[in-house]
């Protein structure tokens, strides 16, 4: 099952082919699961050099976690309510077809960068990554210019419609916000958030290109047919 995890989520992880050693996970967001639960999945490689560590502890052991007790494979009570969850995240996604999975998170992903593609033109926003194939299909960080705070952005889009803009981290606290597109999201959900967003740019009379809201519907119009 840990292999099978490992591959899930919003875009496809191919561990063997890519001489993966060691991949790690959670199970929030791409597999649509409250956080509490974590995966390791380790090839024969990283197993050998494990019998040979000499910094283990028993909360890390993957010898302990990997024996026959099946208690002992968490670090603490097995969380069960949290396990149930995961059960049907997974059976959904495995209904839907892993390459559907993929697929939807690259649409709703483009139909993101679509709008925000438009809004920039007002040069108060901009992408964080300038390289469009760089940019990643599980959530797009978007930069405020000339040094503007996305607060007032944020609050308007929550106070106003109930939307909630991931806030910027580290280095980008306070001048970049999040448009998350992975896990249990369609179409409505995200043009909703970009129309909530672009009500918040005109409301607040923040710069910003006309129709983002009208790219990313024609992008989905055109790439999702009958």
């Amino acid at each position: 099952m840990v292999d099978a995890v490992a591959s899930l989520g919003c875009v496809p992880f191919e561990m063997d082919a890519w001489g993966v050693d060691v991949a790690m996970s959670g199970s929030q967001k791409g597999l649509m699961t409250p956080p509490g639960l974590s995966f390791v999945a380790a090839n024969d490689r990283a197993r050998e050099a494990h019998q040979r560590a000499g910094l283990r502890t028993p909360y890390w052991d993957w010898t302990v976690r990997d024996g026959e007790s099946h208690y002992q494979k968490y670090a603490g009570t097995p969380p069960e309510h949290l396990m149930f969850a995961l059960r049907q995240a997974l059976d959904m996604l495995f209904e839907e077809g892993l390459d559907n999975v993929f697929l939807r998170h690259r649409l709703l992903a483009e139909a993101v960068r679509r709008a925000i593609a438009v809004w920039k033109k007002g040069k108060a926003i901009d992408f964080n990554i300038a390289e469009h194939v760089e940019r990643s299909d599980t959530v797009t960080t978007v930069l405020m210019a000339d040094g503007r705070d996305p607060g007032p952005l944020q609050d308007y889009c929550n106070a106003k419609c109930g939307v909630v803009l991931g806030a910027g981290f580290g280095k980008m606290k306070g001048k970049a916000f999040r448009i998350a597109h992975m896990g249990h999201l369609n179409a409505p959900m995200v043009l909703g958030t970009l129309g909530v967003i672009e009500m918040g740019l005109g409301a607040l009379r923040i710069p910003h290109g006309k129709g983002g809201v009208q790219a990313a519907v024609e992008w989905l119009s055109e790439s999702v047919r009958p």
